[in-house]
């Protein structure tokens, strides 16, 4: 990897800051992905139609559920919609005419501002893993996640060239307690990483403290102006808003930060098992959410979210990389972009227990699903194994590597004259090779995609180098890159009000593992 000097958004100065600056290396980040290729589309106009006029007719007829949430229904009985009890029926046209303020393409500002990212529109912005308690590596095998853990994912997430996001609960650190390891995340985001990152959505003042040290971070002003922040509000499908994570949409929406509404889905257990009834319900779940993120603050960014499952029949495990799953994945980015939303979805998806031939198979079915379907936001686009209960180490850099194929299909097939190589035919002619010519040497060491990774020698210098496979490859990788890492340039001044913003909350109440 090349390695550049970062710069920072300037909030102040000092020596001790630009010192930090002039100390510190970063290492090259590709820029998000801009397609050039057109997106695959499996729904023709009718079937949209009928898609999207049942999606309304659920709304109406059948209505979604605010619990716990007095606030949201008061605001929903404002905007003309009938609510009875906790359930809000919502004429027809009315989510459709609210969402109309979020916008189809928005800025993601991060403390590097070369590392900013644009969602919407045929940008494609990756993230890592997210969610997993469990980790696993060759040394140490399966085991809950620690906060060790969690800061070795932000720091491979930070050196890995085509990852563009740093995510958000990368894993699940199991030895701080619940109300506490919101803080610590975020603060390894912010110190460790100067890539774009997540806030905290498992309760509202959370979600708070998340907008605060962002305050700290970017300064008040510009987080109100300006989204510093993604966070990812999963609804309870089927059509089921509840107050934890609307109480965190809530916050991140006043202060003009970005929500994803994701409905989630397993096929067969959380929405009907036809792909047209499932695209149905998922599109009625994100108009609510959309439209609610609306009520709240007009204009507040939101994403159409879609994390998308088939079940196993016989042992009701979810599964993944399937031809259903990428059925309604296409269709939900149709339907996205008809709303004029930034879509997520797709991303490493497997259900195997190992990083082995079954997680690769579906993980590449998941990756260039996202691709061709139009994705903007790809949560989980590394790491993922075991339907997400586990963040793989040696995963996470194999599937970092390969998501550098997605930026190099995403370029399409330019036909410029250089592109047209006519030159080329004519020097080398019938019955000649192309390795010596004029093009190929001006070009031989850009014109194809190379894995970091993937072992290419013949057969005899594998061997002799021990015969090793892509898994003890990808260990190696990991103790690489986390043997080479250096800490990204932060003004001291800002680390040292976030490590006492961070001690101050914990301190002002009792550690709590529930």
């Amino acid at each position: 990897m090349t390695e550049a000097r970062t710069r920072r958004r300037t909030r102040g100065g000092g020596g001790a800051a630009r010192r930090a600056e002039r100390g510190a290396v970063s290492f090259e980040t590709a820029k998000y992905i801009e397609r050039n290729i057109p997106n695959f589309e499996v729904l023709n106009e009718e079937a949209l139609e009928i898609i999207e006029y049942n999606a309304e007719t659920i709304l109406e007829e059948v209505g979604v559920n605010f619990v716990d949430n007095p606030a949201a229904l008061e605001r929903w009985r404002n905007a003309g919609a009938d609510v009875r009890g906790e359930r809000v029926h919502i004429p027809r046209g009315l989510a459709r005419e609210l969402i109309k303020t979020a916008p189809s393409q928005f800025t993601q500002h991060a403390r590097n501002p070369e590392r900013s990212v644009e969602i919407g529109g045929r940008n494609l912005v990756l993230a890592p893993v997210y969610g997993p308690p469990f980790v696993r590596d060759a040394k140490g095998g399966r085991r809950y996640a620690t906060m060790g853990d969690f800061n070795k994912f932000v720091k491979l997430a930070y050196m890995s060239k085509w990852l563009h996001h740093s995510g958000g609960t990368v894993c699940e650190p199991t030895d701080i307690p619940v109300n506490k390891r919101h803080l610590d995340m975020l603060l390894a985001h912010m110190t460790l990483s100067d890539k774009p990152f997540m806030g905290s959505v498992t309760e509202p003042s959370r979600a708070q403290d998340s907008v605060e040290m962002c305050e700290i971070l970017f300064g008040k002003d510009f987080v109100q102006q300006n989204t510093v922040m993604t966070s990812l509000t999963n609804i309870n499908s089927p059509m089921t808003f509840d107050d934890v994570m609307m109480g965190s949409l809530e916050v991140y929406a006043q202060n003009n930060q970005a929500c994803i509404i994701s409905p989630f889905i397993v096929g067969g257990a959380m929405a009907p098992v036809s792909v047209a009834g499932t695209l149905t319900q998922v599109l009625a779940e994100v108009l609510a959410g959309v439209a609610y993120s609306q009520l709240v603050r007009p204009g507040a960014p939101a994403i159409f979210g879609a994390f998308v499952s088939s079940i196993d029949m016989n042992s009701g495990a979810p599964t993944f990389g399937t031809p259903e799953a990428s059925l309604v994945t296409y269709g939900a980015g149709q339907l996205a972009r008809r709303l004029k939303l930034p879509f997520r979805s797709s991303g490493s998806f497997c259900g195997s227990k190992l990083p082995d031939a079954q997680a690769a198979y579906e993980t590449a079915n998941s990756l260039n699903m996202g691709l061709m379907s139009g994705v903007n936001f790809m949560l989980h686009s590394c790491g993922w194994l075991e339907g997400g209960l586990v963040a793989d180490f040696e995963k996470f850099v194999m599937d970092a590597d390969q998501l550098g194929t997605l930026h190099a299909m995403a370029k399409g097939v330019p036909v410029d004259a250089d592109s047209q190589a006519m030159d080329a035919i004519r020097e080398v002619g019938p019955g000649g090779h192309y390795l010596g010519c004029a093009h190929t040497q001006a070009h031989f060491k850009t014109a194809f995609w190379k894995s970091d990774l993937l072992d290419y020698k013949p057969f005899e210098t594998w061997e002799e180098e021990g015969a090793r496979d892509t898994y003890q490859l990808a260990t190696n990788r990991v103790d690489q890159l986390l043997g080479t890492y250096q800490k990204p340039a932060l003004d001291p001044a800002i680390e040292d009000a976030l490590n006492a913003y961070v001690a101050q909350k914990k301190e002002s109440m009792p550690d709590s593992f529930m």
